[in-house]
């Protein structure tokens, strides 16, 4: 990804990171997210709460989008972006094509799980009816070892 891509996005990807931080607090994958409106305004919030909550769908990706849907009074996120420490898996793929978002901007690549070109292309299949634009690689390394040292610390806790 070209550095151009990127720059636009990296405040935001900062945002998101402070939202995977705070899974931490209930033992979560530190992933966060931020849906934009299309002037960049902060719309909605969210990180992993599935352990928290117990709900299986609480990933970053769904609480933000529906904070943002609630933020706007409307599930059409038209012109809207989301931000993620992580590459959406399925579910939130399919959540931000229902949603409408027009761009999905996130940071380290999933290869086990990743449906925006890792393991699935879903964001992108032409057979659906909404396609948002992918920016990967914003702020990879961070949003990476954020990951890479929570589940360090589970394989070796010291």
């Amino acid at each position: 990804m070209s550095p151009y891509a990127a720059a636009p996005h990296v405040a935001a990807m900062r945002q998101a990171l402070e939202q995977a931080r705070l899974a931490l607090a209930h033992d979560d994958v530190p992933v966060g997210a931020v849906v934009l409106s299309p002037e960049g305004v902060v719309l909605g919030v969210g990180h992993n709460d599935r352990e928290g909550s117990g709900d299986p769908t609480a990933h970053a990706e769904v609480l933000a989008v529906r904070a943002a849907a609630t933020a706007l009074g409307s599930w059409r996120l038209l012109g809207c972006t989301l931000v993620v420490t992580l590459e959406p898996c399925t579910m939130c793929a399919g959540a931000i094509v229902l949603a409408r978002l027009a761009r999905v901007v996130y940071g380290a690549v999933d290869p086990k799980a990743g449906a925006a070109g890792s393991l699935f292309d879903l964001l992108r299949d032409r057979r659906l009816n909404s396609r948002p634009e992918v920016v990967a690689g914003v702020l990879a390394e961070d949003c990476s070892a954020l990951l890479r040292d929570f589940f360090e610390q589970r394989r070796d806790p010291r």
